[in-house]
Parts: structure tokens; C-alpha cells; sequence
């Protein structure tokens, strides 16, 4: 009842935030997390973000974590908690931090669960959780038409560790990380760039960068909203379009042509599907992936996005190599250089092989 409450409480307070920013002069772009909090810290420490302590040092950067944050891996809290306290950080030395919603942002709001792992659940579990969770499966029980036996309880207990019922409360409507989440948005424009999560498919070419907010945001605060379709949910909406990503560039580049003059910007910043282990530009470079595989889960990768000077970069193992700007030798130039970095580069390798074959050399 009191979440049905607070859910009615909260209907209506769409997000109308500032999502468009003008003469950055640097940007770093981070992809999914995924619960590695060594994996976040070390990559922001490579590109100059953050210090030894974990504090903000780069002045009037613009630092864009593009989704994903949690789920598959156990320090998800430790993320947020580092987000929240870097946003603070920025603001003060006149720099920002962008933390967009990603499908497993939403799906953690909506309760869709499927990938929260134990450990997860775990860091929500305080002293009380074990009389908390035992007074729920009283109430679970009493609701029930005949006595549950323990096969029963044990089962319900499975499906609710601790730290469970702690986890709900705090993605909820007045929990810190729910109040936090649904106030973010699914979509920044710095500078002429766009940063997405999944990416922009021509079903909601229609629709502006703030229309695509304020729906994500509404859907997020009442769930009545997200039916089949919905921008928060649909398959080949912004929070789980992978065409960008996965399809043909001959196939697609007239709508990436138009999705570019659209929002008027050079280029459009995906997260959400994971590459080889770089930073990889798409069609010509008007599509970046930068979902590398930070996490362990996806292979430890490490690698971000630099955009400074008006040049684009990847902090590769924490070196800056320069994102090819055009045609397969100047690729392969930056694979090979990234592969000479890697201390496991089979993925990457492999990738190169196919490059190479698709082009003619494999030499």
C-alpha cells in the first residue's frame, strides 16, 4: 500500500532538466560498468578524471557515463555512490558528470531484476535485514489460501536474499538511488556530439532529445506508462536499439546521415553492445561504440573516450591513441595500435583478421 502511495505521489513529476551543452572543451565518455567499481576508477584515473582518492581533478571537463552502471557485477552501490559524490565534485570546479539511463537502469527502477547479482543485493543488507525479510514472508504467507510448507519459505527465501527488500526500497520512488536514477537523462547533446545508450532507431527519429527525456522520465515515474513500445521498453528504442551497433553500414547509412542532420550534431555516442575491447567508430566515424567490456564479466577491458581539441581519442590502457578519422589503413593503424597494448588481445586480434579479410588484406 505504501508503495502504491508513493508511486501515485511521484506521477507527474517528469524530469525537465538541462540536456544540451555548448563550448566544452573536453569530454571523456565511459561505457557500461556493470557493477566494477576497480574497473570505473582505473579508467577515470587513466584519462586524468579522477585522483588517487577517487576525487574529482579535472577541472571543467564534461565526464559522460553512458548507461549501465548496474547489474552482472557486486559493487553497483559503490558506482552510484562515486557518481553521486564526482557530480557534486564537477559542478564546483565548473566541470559536470552526465550519468545516463541505461536498460538496466531502468529495468532495477521498474523491478525487473533478471540480472542483479547476490553480491549486489548484499551491499543493501544491514542488521535488521533478517527480521525485515522474515516479517515479509509472514505477510507473503498469511495472503496465501492454504499454509505454506518449508519447501515453500525456503524457495520465497531464495527468490529474496537479504539485502533484498533494502535493494527495492532504495530504487523506489523516494529511495536515494531511485530519486537519483529517475532523474537523469537517457540522452546529452555536448558540444556536436549526442550520447546515447543503445541508439537512435527511425521509429523515434521523430521525436527531440528533450521529448525522448521527458517520456523516458514520465514512464520511469509511472509505470502504468510502460507498456510494450514504450521508449523505456521497446526493443528498438534508445534504451535497447542495437542497429547503430550490430547492422550493415551500407544497409543503414542514410539513416545515420539523417539521424545526424536531425539532431545537428557530427557525430552519435553509443554504449550498451560490446566490442572487441576498443573504442570503435562506426560509418566513417559519425558512430562511436564505447562499450569496451569494462567489466570482468566482459573481459577487463580498458578503454574510454577523449574528445579535446576537436579531435577524437581513445585512452587506450591509458594511453591516448588517435580514433581513425577515415579509410581501412588508418583503421588498422589504430587496432594494431591498441592490440599492441592489450595484454590479452586475442578478441581483438581475431577482429583484426576479420577487418583485414573484409577488406581484401590479410597479410
Amino acid at each position: 500500500m505504501l508503495i502504491a502511495i508513493l508511486l501515485v505521489l511521484a506521477a507527474g513529476q517528469v524530469f525537465a532538466g538541462q540536456d544540451t551543452w555548448t563550448g566544452v572543451e573536453r569530454v571523456v565518455a565511459v561505457g557500461d560498468v556493470h557493477g566494477d567499481f576497480q574497473a570505473f576508477t582505473e579508467v577515470l584515473r587513466s584519462a586524468g578524471v579522477i585522483d588517487g582518492k577517487d576525487h574529482w581533478k579535472c577541472g571543467e571537463t564534461h565526464l559522460v557515463q553512458a548507461g549501465d552502471i548496474l547489474d552482472r557485477g557486486a559493487e553497483s552501490r559503490k558506482v552510484m555512490d562515486l557518481l553521486i559524490s564526482l557530480e557534486k565534485e564537477a559542478e564546483k570546479a565548473g566541470g559536470a558528470v552526465h550519468s545516463l539511463i541505461g536498460n538496466h537502469e531502468a529495468m532495477n527502477v521498474y523491478g525487473d531484476l533478471r540480472y542483479v547479482t547476490p553480491g549486489e543485493f548484499a551491499a543493501f543488507r544491514t542488521a535488521d535485514s533478517t527480521p525485515v525479510r522474515e516479517r515479509m514472508w509472514e505477510q507473503y504467507a498469511r495472503g496465501l489460501e492454504s499454509r505454506p510448507g518449508p519447501d515453500a519459505k525456503k524457495k520465497w527465501e531464495d527468490e529474496h536474499p537479504l539485502g533484498w527488500f533494502e535493494h527495492r526500497a532504495a530504487f523506489g520512488p523516494m529511495g536515494v538511488y531511485g530519486k537519483w536514477l529517475r532523474s537523469k537523462n537517457a540522452i546529452v547533446k555536448v558540444n556536436d556530439s549526442m550520447y546515447v545508450h543503445g541508439g537512435i532507431s527511425a521509429k523515434f527519429l521523430s521525436r527531440n532529445i528533450r521529448q525522448i527525456n521527458e517520456e523516458v522520465a514520465a514512464e520511469l515515474q509511472d509505470f502504468s506508462k510502460l507498456i510494450p513500445g514504450s521508449v523505456a521498453m521497446a526493443g528498438d528504442g534508445p534504451l535497447w536499439y542495437r542497429g547503430l551497433a550490430q547492422g550493415r553500414e551500407t544497409e543503414l547509412a542514410d539513416h545515420v546521415s539523417k539521424l545526424l542532420q536531425t539532431y545537428g550534431v557530427k557525430r552519435i555516442v553509443i554504449a550498451h553492445t560490446p566490442t572487441p575491447g576498443v573504442v570503435l567508430p562506426r560509418f566513417g566515424g559519425k558512430v562511436v561504440m564505447i562499450d569496451v567490456g569494462l567489466s570482468e564479466v566482459y573481459g577487463s577491458r580498458r578503454a574510454c573516450l577523449l574528445i579535446e581539441d576537436n579531435k577524437l581519442y581513445a585512452i587506450h590502457r591509458g594511453e591516448k591513441i588517435l580514433l581513425p578519422s577515415g579509410g581501412a589503413m588508418d583503421t588498422l593503424r589504430y587496432l594494431r595500435q591498441a592490440e599492441a597494448l592489450e595484454p590479452n588481445p586475442g578478441a581483438l586480434r581475431s577482429f583484426i583478421r576479420a577487418f583485414q579479410a573484409s577488406q581484401g588484406n590479410r597479410d
